[in-house]
Parts: C-alpha cells; structure tokens; sequence
C-alpha cells in the first residue's frame, strides 16, 4: 500500500502481516476441524480456536456470558432479532443512525408479528438528546438497537446511559459495536448491554469473521446442525452448551484464529492509544477539510464523542466524482454513496450520500494533508 493511501477503515481495514500469517500457520500445519476428531491436528485447532474465543471475550471486557463466533455484524444482529422469542406488541427501539443491518431486521419484524417500531431521530450532528430514549422506551419495550459509533457521521451514542433506561424498562440492549470496538476502548460489562455485534474485518482481521457476545445464553439458535448437539434421537435432539450451540456447522476455524491474533495486536498496541492517535488525526482533518469554500463536513467535532469517521460533500459534485477523482489524482481510496444507511442520508439532507474518509491506527498527518490538499484542488475545479 505505499504508493496509495487507505482511508476506507470503516468498510474494511487492512490486515497486519501476523494475521496474515496466524491464518497461513493454520492451513499449513494443523488444518483440521474443530470439536469433532481426537487426532492431534484436530486437538490443536480446537484448542487454537477455544483461545481465540477466549481473547475476544477479554477485549471486549467480558465477565459473564458467551462469545459467538459469526461471519459479520449483520448476522449476528440476525441472530438475536430471530432469537427472541417475540409477541405481538412488543416494541423495538432503535435510531435513524443506523446501518441497514440494524434498521431492516426489525422492520420485518414488524411486518412479520406486528411489533411496534420506534425510531428514535439524532440531532442534526448525530448525536443524541437523552430524553428521546426516554420518551420512546417504556415498559413494553422489548429491545433497544442502537449504533455504538455512526459509520457515516461518527458520532458516539451515549450506550451506557441507554442501558440504565433499558434496566428501568426490563427491556433488552443490543449494541451495534462494528464501528467502535475497532476503534476504542469497548466494555460490555461497564456499558450494561445484553447483546453486542461487531465484525471482524474492521479491526484488522480477516473478512468472514464476526462476533456476538450476549449476556445470558437466551436466544434460540438461528443454525441447527452439526456441532451444535451433545445428543440426537430418531426424534428428537439436545443441544449442546457454551458457544457450540450458537455455531452449527464447520466454523470459519482459520480465520477465527487470524481474528484472536487481531486482539492480540491491538492489544498491543493498546486501544488508549489506538483512540488518541485516531482522534488527533479526526481533528487535524475535520478542520483541513471545514477550512476549503465549498466543502461540508458532517457530524460532531472533534473531541470524545465521536470516532475517525470524517463525511462531507462537495459543492456542485457527486459523492462518486470525489471518490474517483481522489484515486485517480492521488491514490487516495475513500467510501462514497449512502453507506448503507439511505434513511440517514435523506434526514442530513444528502440525497445523492457522502464522501467518506475513514481512519485507523496506520493513517498519519502526511495523509490527511494529502486528503485535504487534494479535496481543496478539486473544489476549485467547479
């Protein structure tokens, strides 16, 4: 990547080379399933695959509860709106922030079993007015979905403050962490939450991997199937405890691992200062970019309550025109279009979608100054 500069993070991040080769070693020297064989090769990967589990869990602050492993965020959000067990009724909360795998899943709901449906509208910045929460949940509220970090305006949502509203309700919290546990330091246990989703491809690791982490195993399982069994009858089956019975089938093993040996590097580097760096180089850009006539840069300012995540537009020009323009000229890569969030993109008043510069722990100050230099030359175009 030395001649080009990465700033697409928040779609997927790139992979450092001992994830790359924590996944080689796997294929290479002891590819076999897991759970299933006693073979020595079979032994190590289950045991190799248990340990990435295990530092998930730690990462994320977990004391209580199970870590699942999934291919992505939107499957783990799947698997708990298709796990409760709901009633028509039953109302969901959640934000006009959200990516479409936190929006859509209980807009069928509401089609399916007629749930009341919620939506809860930010300030025009992204963030949020506490007593919106607290209007909308209330004592028929079964689950709270919000975004952690928006991944169009990066804006932190107060989660911990909705929990405690959450616990006054007897209503369940499901955090959307794809945006935040990459970015910062993330504990289940402080927020309060029942239920956090994030994906593995957007903290360093390998695409196909992402997690859920619930508090108390009371979901039913979306997946039947091997693996997920401790015993079968010509009539009848018991599942299995702990995280097996929440992954039926042939877990992606190898990339499961790639993904322990992402915490492992970030641990080591250290997600205090993975957050510091990040955010000193959201404010050099958010004032490089507010500075160019022309430019408009959406969400908060810099400061703690929002992530390395940097829309705006450009006046007279197409989302995709930047973005193009910025490879071609640059070698800048950038996000552009809706983000998958078209209901926000409407609300801010951006049909067409944003430019969207995204930041992690290998960007520097040399490639802002690029990204603005170069965004300022091609407002001058117009």
């Amino acid at each position: 990547m030395k001649d080009l500069i990465y700033l697409d993070s928040a779609a997927t991040s790139l992979s450092p080379t001992p994830v790359i080769s924590a996944m080689n070693e796997y294929e290479l020297r002891y590819r076999a399933n897991v759970g299933r064989g006693v073979h020595r090769l079979a032994v190590v990967a289950t045991q190799k695959y248990a340990g990435a589990h295990e530092k998930i869990a730690s990462f994320i602050g977990v004391r209580q509860g199970l870590v699942v492993i999934t291919k992505n965020t939107t499957e783990a959000i799947n698997m708990v709106a298709c796990g409760i067990e709901w009633q028509k009724g039953d109302r969901v909360v959640t934000t006009l922030l959200e990516h479409h795998s936190n929006y859509l899943p209980w807009i069928r709901l509401r089609e399916k079993y007629g749930l009341d449906l919620s939506v809860v509208h930010p300030e025009p910045d992204g963030t949020f007015d506490l007593s919106r929460f607290e209007e909308a949940i209330d004592d028929t509220t079964r689950l709270v979905a919000v975004t952690h970090a928006s991944n169009v305006l990066g804006s932190i949502t107060p989660v911990k403050e909705v929990a405690a509203l959450c616990q006054e309700h007897d209503s369940r919290l499901l955090v959307d962490g794809a945006q935040s546990v990459p970015h910062i330091p993330v504990d289940v246990e402080e927020i309060g939450c029942d239920y956090l989703c994030f994906s593995g491809h957007k903290m360093l690791g390998p695409s196909g991997t992402g997690v859920l982490w619930m508090k108390s195993p009371d979901l039913t399982p979306l997946f039947v199937g091997g693996g997920m069994i401790s015993d079968v009858s010509s009539d009848h089956y018991t599942e299995a405890g702990g995280y097996s019975r929440y992954e039926a089938g042939t877990p992606p093993i190898g990339s499961c691992i790639g993904l322990g040996k992402a915490v492992d590097y970030l641990n080591g580097i250290g997600m205090e200062t993975v957050r510091d760096h990040e955010r000193e180089l959201t404010a050099l850009m958010i004032k490089g970019l507010s500075s160019i006539k022309g430019v408009s840069v959406f969400g908060p300012p810099p400061g703690k309550k929002r992530i390395g995540v940097v829309s705006f537009t450009v006046e007279g020009l197409h989302p995709h025109d930047v973005a193009h323009i910025l490879d071609e000229a640059a070698g800048i890569m950038v996000r552009s279009g809706e983000h998958c969030c078209i209901p926000l993109m409407r609300h801010i008043g951006t049909p067409d979608g944003t430019v969207r510069a995204s930041l992690h722990l290998y960007n520097n100050a040399d490639d802002v100054e690029r990204l603005t230099m170069t965004v300022e030359e091609i407002s001058r175009m117009v």
